[in-house]
């Protein structure tokens, strides 16, 4: 039994802080259980839209109060294979980026060389496929040129600087023209299918919810939600349009469905406990903690860096909106 009893007993602090931290940790499984119920009111009474990001152009599913849920129709797949072949021409300054200038290094060359394989195979299919004959061209040049540069640092068994250079600006007016093309797809493709639902809604449009996920990279000029903002007046932005950001490029249903009670839910505390409605959309300690960098910064003789104080319930675009000099688009670079 020593094993047993000569256990040492947690001192009389640590239980305390155990039992009080316990409240906290306690609460997410309250909340789990509450957010099931609300969740289920929010889709009883509201339409709810989910626009995800995919692989394939993003999926857009509309929930209705008492009836399954409906999954808008796929992006055309000349979108995947626009995006596909673009994303070969990145892959490859990515791939050999690691060995510019390392004359003695051999390890680049295998894998590389099965790239060629998948090009040369994708080459000979460009003319298979429904894209229109400007685009078949486009794209022909561009696979042709990945070859093209695949066979010059196999042969010349290093890869160099100049040799990378020279091929990002051999390909980048295609490579320009095969983003505009993927982009106007996918954006006439979901403006067309939401157009659709509004009308199908009718009334009940002024009662949907909308999100769309993002990850830091795709915040800025985020296109599922560009489109989701067009079906709604700027006063709902934020309020019944929200951008969540994520971690990841792709997320559930289920965890979108989530994150959107979990908004809408805790506006019903904030205006509860604080008489604010949209308090809980911002981190709830900021406004003191703002307070508090604000002291400490001048009793130390810096300078405060903060953005502007915003009110809560501001309609403001959830990206960067301050205008200033420099490229803005693809189309802004030479």
């Amino acid at each position: 039994m020593n094993v047993i009893t000569g256990a040492t007993i947690p001192a009389q602090d640590r239980v305390a802080f155990q039992n009080l931290l316990a409240l906290n940790t306690g609460m997410f499984e309250l909340y789990g259980s509450a957010g099931q119920l609300v969740q289920g009111s929010i889709l009883a009474q509201h339409p709810v839209i989910l626009g995800l990001f995919s692989g394939a152009g993003g999926r857009m599913i509309l929930y209705r109060p008492g009836q399954p849920a409906l999954e808008g129709p796929q992006v055309p797949e000349r979108y995947q294979i626009l995006k596909s072949v673009g994303h070969s021409v990145m892959a490859l300054g990515v791939i050999v980026g690691p060995h510019i200038g390392k004359v003695d290094d051999r390890s680049w060359q295998p894998a590389v060389a099965a790239y060629r394989v998948k090009l040369q195979a994708a080459l000979d299919s460009v003319e298979a496929t429904s894209l229109p004959a400007e685009w078949h061209a486009n794209n022909q040049a561009l696979i042709r040129e990945n070859i093209a540069f695949i066979d010059r640092v196999l042969t010349e068994k290093v890869v160099s600087f100049t040799s990378v250079q020279d091929f990002a600006e051999k390909q980048k007016a295609a490579l320009k023209r095969n983003i505009q093309w993927a982009a106007d797809t996918q954006v006439t493709h979901w403006m067309g299918v939401l157009a659709e639902w509004k009308r199908m809604l009718g009334a009940d449009w002024a009662k949907v919810y909308a999100a769309s996920n993002t990850i830091y990279v795709a915040r800025q000029n985020n296109v599922l939600f560009s489109v989701l903002a067009q079906f709604f007046e700027p006063q709902d932005i934020n309020s019944r349009l929200m951008l969540i950001e994520t971690i990841s490029f792709t997320t559930t249903p289920a965890d979108m469905l989530d994150s959107l009670t979990r908004i809408i839910s805790d506006r019903t505390v904030g205006e509860t406990f604080f008489g604010s409605r949209y308090l809980m959309d911002y981190e709830l300690m900021g406004g003191d903690a703002r307070t508090s960098i604000e002291r400490i910064t001048k009793a130390q003789g810096m300078t405060t860096h903060l953005p502007p104080r915003v009110p809560f319930g501001s309609h403001q675009w959830p990206t960067l909106v301050t205008p200033g000099e420099g490229p803005a688009s693809l189309a802004d670079l030479p």
